[in-house]
C-alpha cells in the first residue's frame, strides 16, 4: 500500500514538474469556419508537442484587427501567434514588428506555397507570415440561367459580357437579379470589390508621387459602370449587402451571377446549404482588355510578433497549422472539399482535391492572375491588389467606401462621391506627409 502511494506521489510530482516546464503560447485568431475547425483539431499538435500548451483568443474580424494592431504597435506581448491578412504583413514587417519565419522545420516545404500568395506575405524575399488559407475573386454564375439567356460564359469574360448577361438574366417577376455585387461600406467590403474592379478599368488610388486619382476618368468609368449595372440588374437594398448577404442571396437562387471571393465556391456548391449547388459554373473575374482583371488577392495568415518570448514554440505551431500534413488531417476528418484552399500548389495537383472541388482550377488561375507588386495598369508606389499597403488605408478606405455606398443607394451622385473621395484622400495624404 505504501509502495503504491509512493508511486502515485512520484507520478503526481513528475506531472507537476512537467506542467511547470510546459510552455504556453497564446494565439489570436478570427472566428471564421476554417479557424474554428483548426482549434478542434489541435490535439494532433499537442500530442506531437506535449511541452507546448495552447491558449486561444478567438475574435470577430474587426475586433481582432483592432486588438492585434494595438498589441503589436505598443509591443504589448499579449500574443505569440497572430492571425493577420495580406494587408498588414508588408507594413508590419517593414516596421520590424514581425519575426521572419525562418524556423518552420526541414519538411515544411515553403517553396510549395503558391507564388502569388507567398509574394504577398514576403518582404525582401523573406516570408513573414504563413498562409492558412488564400483567396482571389471570380465569377460564380448559374449555368441554367445562362443557357436560358442563350449565352455561354467564357472562361475569361469582359465587363461588357457581364453587363449583357446580367440584363438578359434579370427576372424581377421571379425574384432573380442578374448580378449580385458588394455594396456594404468598408475597406474590406465594397472597396475590396471596387478597387479590384478599378484595376481592370485602368484606375489607381494614387500616382507614383502619391497624388490621389479619384478625379481621373478611369475612376469615373469604374464607379459609373458599377452603379449603372447594380441599378439595372442588382438586388434591392444592394448598398447594405456584403459578402455574407450576397452569399445568402446566391444560395437561395436570387442571383444570376456573383463576383466575389473564391473561398465562397465551397459554400455555393454545397447541397446542404445551397439550392443551386448543382447549377454553378465559374469564370475568371472580368477585364477590359487592358491587361488587368478585376480580381483581388488575400490570405488569412499566421505570424509571430517580434515581442514574443516564445518564438520557437510559436513557429512550431505556425508550421503545423499551415503544413501539407494539416491539409491531409482536415481531409481525413471533413473531406477534401473542406480543406483550407489557396495556399499550396501541391493541393491543386492532388487528383482527390480536383475531384472533390470542381472550382479548384479556376481558383488557382484567379490567384495566379493577381500580382500585389504590380496591381494596376499604370505604375504605382504601393503594393496590394484590393488595398493599398499603407497604415492610413484602413481609415481612408472605409471613408471612401461610405461615399461609394451612398452613391449606389442614390443618396449622392457619382460625381459628388468621387469629388469627396478625392478631397478625403488628399487631406489624408497631406496629414501623412506623402504630399505637400
Amino acid at each position: 500500500m505504501k509502495l503504491h502511494m509512493l508511486i502515485l506521489g512520484l507520478c503526481s510530482a513528475s506531472a507537476l514538474a512537467f506542467a511547470a516546464h510546459a510552455e504556453s503560447i497564446t494565439i489570436a485568431t478570427v472566428n471564421n469556419g476554417d479557424m474554428v475547425r483548426m482549434q478542434k483539431l489541435t490535439d494532433d499538435f499537442t500530442s506531437k508537442n506535449p511541452d507546448i500548451q495552447l491558449n486561444w483568443v478567438t475574435l470577430e474580424e474587426n475586433v481582432l484587427r483592432e486588438r492585434v494592431t494595438t498589441d503589436i504597435a505598443t509591443k504589448g506581448g499579449q500574443y505569440d501567434v497572430m492571425t493577420i491578412g495580406t494587408y498588414e504583413v508588408p507594413i508590419w514587417a517593414k516596421q520590424n514588428w514581425l519575426l521572419p519565419l525562418d524556423n518552420l522545420g526541414a519538411d515544411y516545404d515553403a517553396s510549395d506555397i503558391i507564388p502569388a500568395i507567398a509574394g504577398g506575405l514576403s518582404v525582401d524575399g523573406k516570408l513573414f507570415a504563413a498562409p492558412f488559407y488564400g483567396e482571389s475573386s471570380f465569377v460564380m454564375y448559374r449555368k441554367d440561367l445562362m443557357e436560358k439567356a442563350g449565352l455561354q460564359m467564357p472562361d475569361a469574360p469582359t465587363w461588357e459580357f457581364i453587363r449583357q448577361a446580367a440584363d438578359k438574366m434579370t427576372d424581377r417577376a421571379n425574384g432573380v437579379n442578374g448580378v449580385c455585387l458588394r455594396g456594404k461600406a468598408g475597406w474590406g467590403e465594397n472597396m475590396a470589390f471596387l478597387t479590384a474592379m478599378s484595376n481592370s478599368y485602368g484606375a489607381r488610388w494614387f500616382d507614383e508621387k502619391w497624388v490621389p486619382q479619384f478625379d481621373q476618368p478611369e475612376w469615373k468609368n469604374t464607379l459609373q459602370s458599377y452603379v449603372d449595372l447594380m441599378k439595372a440588374d442588382g438586388p434591392e437594398g444592394a448598398s447594405s449587402n456584403g459578402f455574407n448577404e450576397n452569399l445568402a442571396l446566391f444560395q437561395q437562387g436570387k442571383c444570376g451571377m456573383w463576383i466575389d471571393a473564391t473561398v465562397a465556391a465551397s459554400f455555393v456548391s454545397d447541397p446542404k446549404n445551397s439550392t443551386v449547388a448543382d447549377k454553378v459554373g465559374y469564370a475568371l473575374a472580368p477585364d477590359n482588355g487592358l491587361g488587368k482583371r478585376g480580381n483581388w488577392l488575400w490570405a488569412w495568415s499566421l505570424a509571430v510578433p517580434a515581442g514574443t518570448q516564445k518564438a520557437e514554440a510559436a513557429q512550431k505551431f505556425v508550421s503545423w497549422a499551415t503544413s501539407k500534413a494539416y491539409l491531409e488531417l482536415v481531409a481525413s476528418k471533413e473531406g477534401w472539399a473542406n480543406v483550407p484552399p489557396g495556399t499550396r500548389s501541391s493541393l491543386y495537383n492532388n487528383p482527390e482535391y480536383q475531384k472533390a472541388a470542381p472550382f479548384a482550377k479556376m481558383t488557382l488561375d484567379s490567384i495566379n492572375a493577381a500580382d500585389p507588386t504590380k496591381p494596376t495598369v499604370k505604375p504605382v508606389p504601393y503594393v496590394g491588389v484590393q488595398f493599398v499597403a499603407i497604415p492610413e488605408f484602413q481609415g481612408l478606405g472605409t471613408t471612401v467606401g461610405q461615399l461609394f455606398s451612398a452613391a449606389l443607394a442614390g443618396q449622392m451622385s457619382v460625381d459628388d462621391a468621387l469629388k469627396q473621395a478625392q478631397d478625403a484622400a488628399t487631406s489624408t495624404m497631406k496629414e501623412g506627409g506623402y504630399i505637400q
